[in-house]
């Protein structure tokens, strides 16, 4: 399934409306969809560099609009609707981490999050989840999407072709090891952010689906 899901999603690179697509796919991944936008981006800044950085704003004013999908989802539905979603894409035991650092650390997760493997669907629910302020909310997350989508749009751009066929490849090994970089993602966080104190750390790293509640 995840095979077909990702050659329908390249498949779309070379649609004619394939600025909609990379809109919607950065859309809907930001809050539910399984498959980054980021080969996408990557195939039509290979294909057309001169809209390289139009083509990576487009991804990410879309991924933040998307964000606040999440953030609704995790504001007014994570009972419903936010359980299922983590539980199908193999988040649920990284939330109450997620929410721990986001309580703890705030804004700086999100913006940070645009360097390191930790899924933006997890920070978006989350977020709404603790009721984080809604325009701290959206300042960090266009932080975090222009430095993702900027960087992808580059490397694509310099190393488009193996990168693809890496990809093509090792699609299966590629979505596994993201899974497994989630908690070695939010140890970077802590690294990179250079705040926060050991305890705060140690807090995160053993919090539970009770204390994130």
């Amino acid at each position: 399934m995840l095979r077909s899901l990702y050659e329908w999603t390249m498949a779309k690179a070379a649609h004619r409306h394939a600025e909609w697509w990379l809109a919607a796919f950065a859309f809907v991944e930001a809050s539910f969809f399984p498959i980054p936008p980021h080969p996408l981006l990557g195939l039509m800044c290979l294909a057309e560099p001169k809209k390289a950085i139009r083509f990576a704003m487009i991804a990410t004013l879309a991924s933040v609009a998307g964000g606040l999908l999440g953030y609704a989802i995790g504001y007014g539905l994570y009972e419903t609707v936010g359980t299922q979603l983590l539980g199908a894409l193999g988040l649920t035991e990284s939330f109450p981490k997620a929410a721990c650092y986001l309580r703890e650390f705030g804004a700086e997760i999100i913006m940070i999050k645009g360097a390191t493997p930790i899924p933006f669907k997890l920070l978006t629910i989350t977020a709404g989840f603790i009721e984080m302020p809604l325009l701290t909310f959206i300042g960090a997350s266009l932080v975090s999407r222009s430095i993702s989508f900027m960087i992808v749009g580059v490397l694509f751009r310099m190393f488009g072709a193996p990168i693809k066929a890496f990809i093509d490849k090792y699609l299966g090994l590629v979505t596994a090891g993201f899974v497994i970089a989630v908690i070695g993602g939010f140890i970077a966080v802590t690294m990179l952010g250079g705040g926060g104190t050991a305890e705060a750390s140690a807090k995160c790293a053993a919090a539970t689906l009770e204390s994130a509640a």
